[in-house]
């Protein structure tokens, strides 16, 4: 056996992908040099090991082995570190509250009132906020919202809320919300959300102190907070950038007009004077009691077209553009925007004046939410067809058309992600469709929710709509490339499993997946490494495991999609190729690495061709660390799937040879080179 894999490593290919139908492939050195495993129907980017697929219970062999590794974690670790790993540890933002669901709290089924819900979240991550700045803060923004349950009558509900990562004056909060049954004991999920809140102090902003992450849990949240964020910065744009690009085809023309409810029917004006109860203790209205209010009218709205009592199930980011004070006005307007087979959409706006002689209305909050109508069976009941007023009604059914398209692909997009976790012969790319082009805002909550969204029942597809986007832009899966390789490299249980000519191998197994990462140091400028090994079209320069590389898209400045071919292996006539999505990004804070993240993607212009054989990965990817003046730690990671573990097991150091000759070259190409970028490296 060992013979076997020592022999196929030495002529193996090294692009980091999964195996072929009914096989597995183990590569070496490409792709950052890097072994990879293979786990679907396509071949491997990594190819160098041929072996039969195994059974999972191959997983239970890594334990003898890695069990006599030396850690990557220090052996001198503090006591309080040892007490971050443990139940004696709390994060020292956690706010917990919990509320009994009374009658008055409840709407006309007997169930928690979502804007009453939306009130208590709001009210719980801002005092964790607080208790981080120390200083007073106010709502910026809140993430979509997803219900997964209802919660009734007699109830508790529990919200937890903690700072996962601070910035200057900003701090993104992470919100968990659970419903329990006192009587049964039981608990579940109701929703998860993302907060954004500003440190306020006497009128101006403040400069916040940094979180300190210890758990494993809170360093994947640190880290990914701040791709969030970067996609929060340039959602508006991306959003307008999308709609104005989009060519819009529906069936309005040849749809009975007689069995359509006009969008007039459905409007709803409504307004609030905000007294010292709907205030905090700066004079500021909460935004929880601002996103209530915006509830109550979007329900009013929903109920008008469907003659019935509606069920909110999501909300499409609050956005408070400006504060509102005890003694405004609040005008709060809503109408339906469109109706599809199961589910319609709702915008809403909140403007603010001080006194009824005042002409002139400030923009508080705007959000789009959308409704279900569930009959006695809790299935969507369908709904009536609405006819949008001429202009900017129409303007806005088509928009929220757009939405629709958006929020199925990021549900489409995940679930395919999840699938091809949870089981080795489905592909492991996704399509890069060009109307993703939003920040993947079910993605945004805990860890576990990049792998399991939630999928709810009304995301069908849009009656008779059909979306043709011209442009791309930044999509969710450059969002899901970088979180998931961001939360592969905050992993702490990293194995050193060999060491030669200063070039580190650490394992890592996790129930199905082992995963590799490969570093060294390297006396070239940080920056200058990034921006040379960001270009793959450079690679061949380096490995002699890729042939060729042609950039097929430049999605923008941080995004670019490469065909990459790669020798023929071994008996196999047929070189490979791969669609990889290759994501850049530049650190967000000072200690932040540089990170090039790599996964596939599929083209409709670039399909599978008889001349060779596809090949994909899953998560793979660069980072570089600062270690001093012209010094970089190079680091390469790739998560693999089980298919070849016990082949692994048996001797893991002894697949070194081809891995550290690709790497060292790797290190000889950044050194040769490293006076090529020395105008571009002011850009960063």
């Amino acid at each position: 056996m060992i013979q076997t894999v020592g022999s196929h490593l030495r002529r193996g290919s090294g692009l980091e992908g999964l195996g072929a139908a009914k096989s597995y492939r183990l590569g070496v050195c490409v792709w950052g040099q890097m072994v990879l495993l293979a786990g679907s129907s396509a071949s491997s980017l990594a190819v160098g090991l041929h072996v039969p697929a195994v059974p999972r219970s191959s997983l239970l062999g890594l334990a003898s082995v890695f069990s006599n590794r030396t850690s990557r974690k220090s052996a001198s670790r503090t006591d309080s570190d040892n007490m971050a790993d443990g139940e004696g540890y709390r994060n020292p933002t956690e706010v917990q509250m919990s509320q009994l669901v009374l009658p008055c709290h409840t709407n006309q089924r007997g169930e928690l009132s979502v804007g009453q819900l939306l009130k208590w979240i709001d009210a719980t991550a801002c005092l964790s906020a607080e208790r981080h700045a120390g200083c007073p803060c106010v709502t910026a923004s809140m993430d979509d919202i997803y219900f997964e349950h209802t919660i009734s009558v007699g109830q508790v509900v529990n919200i937890k809320a903690k700072v996962n990562r601070a910035f200057n004056s900003s701090m993104e909060v992470g919100i968990q919300v659970a419903s329990e049954d006192l009587c049964s004991e039981k608990q579940w999920c109701v929703c998860k959300a993302l907060a954004t809140f500003v440190a306020h102090k006497e009128l101006s902003k403040v400069k916040l102190k940094p979180t300190m992450p210890r758990t494993e849990e809170e360093k994947t949240e640190h880290s990914v907070a701040a791709e969030r964020r970067r996609m929060r910065l340039v959602y508006a744009d991306t959003i307008k950038d999308l709609l104005a690009n989009c060519v819009i085809q529906d069936d309005l023309e040849s749809r009975d007009c007689s069995h359509m409810v006009p969008a007039e029917k459905t409007r709803v004006e409504s307004v609030e004077l905000v007294l010292p109860p709907h205030a905090n203790h700066q004079g500021n209205t909460f935004g929880g009691q601002i996103m209530a209010w915006m509830e109550n009218v979007a329900t009013i709205a929903a109920s008008r077209l469907c003659r019935a009592h509606p069920t909110l199930k999501a909300i499409e980011m609050f956005h408070f553009r400006g504060p509102s004070q005890v003694g405004d006005r609040l005008v709060l307007k809503a109408i339906v925007n469109n109706a599809f087979k199961h589910s319609m959409e709702v915008g809403v706006c909140v403007e603010a004046y001080r006194q009824e002689a005042e002409t002139h209305r400030r923009h508080i909050n705007s959000a789009f939410m959308t409704f279900v109508v569930l009959g006695a069976d809790d299935q969507p009941q369908m709904l009536p067809w609405i006819r949008p007023q001429p202009g900017d009604g129409e303007r806005r059914y088509r928009e929220a058309s757009a939405r629709k398209k958006i929020r199925l692909d990021r549900q489409v997009e995940a679930r395919k992600y999840i699938v091809s976790c949870k089981q080795a012969e489905m592909p492991l790319s996704v399509p890069w469709d060009p109307s993703n082009q939003v920040r993947p805002s079910a993605l945004c909550g805990q860890p576990s929710d990049l792998l399991e969204p939630p999928n709810p029942p009304f995301l069908e597809e849009p009656k008779g709509d059909r979306i043709l986007c011209l442009k791309t832009g930044l999509v969710c899966l450059s969002y899901n490339n970088v979180s998931s390789l961001k939360m592969l490299v905050a992993k702490d249980n990293w194995v050193l499993s060999s060491e030669s000519n200063q070039v580190r191998l650490y394992t890592l197994e996790e129930d199905k997946f082992l995963s590799f990462h490969m570093e060294m140091l390297v006396h070239v400028d940080t920056a200058q490494a990034f921006l040379l090994l960001s270009d793959l079209r450079r690679r061949p320069e380096w490995d002699k495991h890729c042939r060729s590389v042609e950039l097929v898209q430049q999605v923008d400045e941080d995004d670019a999609i490469y065909h990459v071919i790669s020798p023929a292996l071994g008996g196999d006539p047929k070189p490979q190729d791969f669609i990889i999505l290759a994501s850049r990004r530049k650190p967000c804070d000072i200690g932040e690495p540089y990170v090039i993240a790599l996964r596939s993607v599929t083209l409709p212009t670039h399909r599978e061709s008889p001349e060779y054989r596809r090949g994909e990965t899953v998560c793979s990817g660069f980072c570089f660390w600062r270690e001093g003046d012209q010094l970089t730690k190079v680091s390469y990671y790739n998560q693999a799937t089980p298919g070849v573990l016990k082949y692994v097991t048996t001797n893991v150091t002894g697949l070194s040879s081809e891995f550290y000759t690709t790497f060292k070259a790797c290190e000889q190409f950044l050194l040769d080179n490293r006076n090529d970028l020395a105008p571009s490296l002011q850009t960063l």
